[in-house]
């Protein structure tokens, strides 16, 4: 009889990506997804490791399992992700329930890991850096999505070591896939059904393997029959290369939104935070790509508060906020991660980076809102993705990746379609769909 897994995700889109690649996996020694955790014999849960009190959350979770599972059969329990890569024995340690650790290079492993465990019952943690042995066994393994939008993984780990990050030690090194690898799990995923691909890698920009740069792999998923849309996250400054930004002349699928996190708007701050560019490098690339397609928006990040932030520094911030414009941004509160370079930096005070926090969100959320009250009475290509909650409307996304709700039905699914929009708030969209036909990109 086959057995069920829940797997919970936290955190990015590779998180995202590799949450399905281990439900392919784990379907080979007799695992379904299931969507009700609570008839789960395995529960996993795939963490985040960026933001402040990941830990504490999978602790918090695995405490909800267990109040749920008291009086039923106890279920295998994963903690895969960043979490259990920076944190490794300390979880089986610290907490009985868990059973396994498991990090994000370890995957291609898990079914032996388990198979090991039903034998023995002897907890495990697993988190060698593997990551060519990885993607070696996921390319052997069909990729099984089957939405509209996919999620396909190109690049992993990052070499920039940014002061506040702590992905260089829960990702690892750079490492790009070998190019074929890419483009046949691509065309799988169109066969499928997926209309837009979306490139994925902790610095996609930087993805080089034997000489193909993301330039190279942008204009060959072009070619593909089928792929309507491309986009890529999350990029770095240094590495928006002229090839990548010449990309933008001639696609006519790569979609005219740039996420490119700036963190700050101070050269002082980037320096401190080790970014390796520069506030003239970053709107050099937005002035070079605005040139070429007006069309072209930004989004990005802001980390707000890190430590040696004077009021000149966030007062830098908003200016380049205001120049930019951003369509849509994440912003934080500096939260020091472990094991990092900032993580031993005097905080600046609390309630200051709160009141700034506010300010610079206000500031992005008048951008927000503002261009999407421009878009009301206009018509939009949007790519219909599901069914909302309630199963009444369709969710899609427009070419500038904005939440669209409209009426519609299942069938809508997939298609590329002529919404008017009638109004709008600072997330999302709402019209009417005045053409179905299936209206390609152009």
């Amino acid at each position: 009889m086959s057995q069920k897994i829940f797997i919970k995700t936290f955190g990015c889109q590779m998180n995202e990506y590799d949450s399905n690649r281990i439900y392919d996996t784990v379907k080979k020694i007799g695992f379904e997804k299931t969507e009700n955790y609570e008839e789960a014999n395995c529960y996993l849960l795939n963490t985040c490791h960026i933001r402040d009190k990941a830990k504490e959350k999978v602790y918090h979770e695995i405490g909800r399992v267990k109040k749920n599972f008291r009086s039923k059969n106890k279920p295998l329990v994963i903690i895969a992700g960043c979490v259990a890569q920076a944190e490794n024995q300390e979880m089986l340690n610290r907490e009985p329930y868990i059973d396994l650790v498991i990090g994000p290079q370890s995957y291609h492993k898990i079914n032996k890991i388990i198979l090991d465990y039903n034998k023995k019952r002897k907890k495990v943690e697993e988190t060698e850096f593997d990551t060519i042995a990885k993607f070696d066994y996921f390319s052997k393994l069909k990729n099984q999505s089957c939405e509209a939008s996919s999620f396909l993984t190109i690049q992993e780990g990052c070499d920039k070591f940014c002061h506040f990050c702590v992905v260089p030690y829960t990702r690892g090194p750079e490492y790009s896939r070998p190019y074929k690898q890419i483009i046949d799990e691509a065309k799988s995923l169109v066969d499928n059904g997926t209309k837009e691909i979306i490139l994925l890698g902790q610095n996609v920009n930087a993805y080089n393997n034997n000489k193909y740069r993301l330039s190279d792999l942008l204009l060959e998923i072009e070619k593909l029959p089928g792929v309507e849309r491309i986009r890529y996250t999350t990029s770095h400054p240094k590495d928006m290369t002229d090839d990548l930004i010449e990309v933008y002349k001639y696609s006519k699928k790569l979609m005219p939104l740039i996420h490119l996190p700036i963190q700050s708007g101070s050269n002082k701050i980037l320096s401190l935070m080790n970014r390796k560019h520069t506030i003239h490098d970053y709107i050099s690339i937005f002035n070079r790509l605005k040139e070429i397609n007006s069309e072209i928006e930004f989004s990005s990040d802001f980390i707000i508060g890190y430590p040696g932030e004077s009021e000149k520094d966030f007062e830098e911030t908003i200016k380049l906020i205001k120049k930019i414009k951003f369509i849509n941004s994440y912003s934080f509160i500096f939260s020091p991660r472990p094991g990092t370079v900032a993580a031993n930096l005097d905080l600046i005070d609390k309630k200051i980076s709160t009141e700034r926090l506010k300010k610079i969100q206000n500031q992005l959320f008048e951008n927000q809102t503002i261009k999407n009250k421009a878009l009301e009475n206009k018509t939009l290509n949007v790519l219909a993705e599901n069914l909302t909650e309630d199963k009444t409307q369709v969710f899609g996304r427009s070419e500038h990746m904005t939440s669209v709700i409209f009426d519609g039905k299942k069938s809508d699914i997939g298609k590329i379609l002529t919404v008017r929009i009638k109004k709008s708030n600072r997330r999302t969209l709402f019209g009417e769909i005045i053409n179905d036909s299936n209206k390609k990109v152009a």
